[in-house]
């Protein structure tokens, strides 16, 4: 039987994944634009064997957790800015050797070649510990950022198919032994190891090459998240690892079986693509300790906070026009989402 062995991402934004853990007495939310806090973060989960450090990202101010505009003027939402993770996985892959490093970007509003050239710069100063979270942001705010409109979700994942088909591309522009340094002939790379996408597709016309060399890992890991039915098909074709937070056990195991099926028509086999489910982990002495921890964390959330949390759960803009104390009101179908 071969052996198998656990593996552990932290999922650590700098005002706490929990929506209300920056207000615990001890947290220090004051630091979130501080890179020495960062790093402590970090240097933490790889003294605790962790695997990666992951982050999300988005390209709007978020206010995903304030579930109207009199929350929003209350400044209620802890996720609202912070870092981008590539610059600061860059800063971190300095003062750490083993950890790896998940940084979320965008196929719908960025391009190709400035992401290969940013992941590829990354696999290079953390030495091959770069992975590549691939998003088709769906929050629409995004939009008004660019100047454009909000792709719907059907025409988000077949640009992210080509955009990753491109981006790999582009990190195969040079071959692994191209640059050859001869200083006798003044030659400093192999012409011939030289290799340009020429790429014209639906969405992308990219010529290249990508004037950064091939990463160390060939590719930097490729990361997904998605649980909708195209979500799970590019997972299948393209992620090595992937995101999940099924709520019980029928229903994560029924994804792992779906997901896992998929990857045969991609020539891949199934320990080609690791499934990560997401776990809150509250540590303590007893069960009891446990428990009140976890008692106190939810009992700090805004209620106008909750609510945003709930709205998005529901697939619905606003529950704040419900009674908060009625039973869960009985919602239109049409609202409800299944797009990631």
């Amino acid at each position: 039987m071969a052996q198998r062995q656990i593996k552990l991402g932290a999922f650590i934004p700098l005002t706490s994944q929990h929506a209300a853990g920056w207000r615990l007495p001890q947290a220090r939310p004051e630091q979130h634009l501080s890179i020495d806090y960062a790093i402590e973060l970090a240097q933490t989960a790889e003294r605790g064997l962790f695997d990666a450090y992951f982050l999300a990202d988005g390209l709007s101010v978020n206010w995903s957790h304030a579930a109207s505009k009199e929350a929003q003027n209350l400044g209620l939402g802890d996720k609202v800015v912070g870092f981008e993770p590539i610059t600061l996985f860059a800063a971190i892959s300095a003062v750490t050797k083993h950890i790896g490093f998940i940084a979320t970007a965008s196929t719908t509003y960025e391009e190709p070649y400035l992401l290969a050239r940013k992941f590829a710069s990354l696999d290079h100063i953390s030495k091959g510990r770069a992975a590549w979270n691939v998003v088709t942001t769906v929050a629409s705010e995004a939009a008004a950022n660019f100047g454009t409109a909000h792709p719907d979700a059907k025409l988000r994942y077949q640009r992210a198919d080509e955009f990753i088909e491109v981006t790999q591309k582009l990190w195969d522009s040079w071959q692994d032994d191209a640059f050859i340094y001869d200083k006798t002939s003044g030659r400093f790379f192999d012409p011939d190891k030289l290799h340009e996408p020429l790429h014209q597709g639906e969405f992308f016309h990219v010529k290249g090459a990508l004037n950064v060399p091939r990463p160390p890992q060939g590719y930097p890991v490729i990361v997904q998240a998605g649980q909708s039915e195209d979500g799970r098909e590019l997972a299948a074709k393209y992620a090595e690892v992937i995101f999940t937070a099924q709520q019980d056990l029928a229903d994560a195991q029924e994804f792992y079986r779906d997901v896992k099926a998929r990857l045969g028509k991609y020539r891949r086999h199934a320990d080609d693509l690791k499934i990560m489910p997401g776990v809150s982990v509250f540590v303590a002495k007893t069960q009891q300790e446990a428990q009140e921890k976890y008692q106190l964390l939810n009992s700090l959330i805004h209620p106008q906070v909750g609510l945003g949390l709930l709205s998005g759960l529901a697939g619905t803009a606003d529950l704040s026009q419900y009674d908060l104390d009625a039973p869960f009101p009985e919602l239109d179908p049409n609202l409800i989402t299944t797009s990631r």
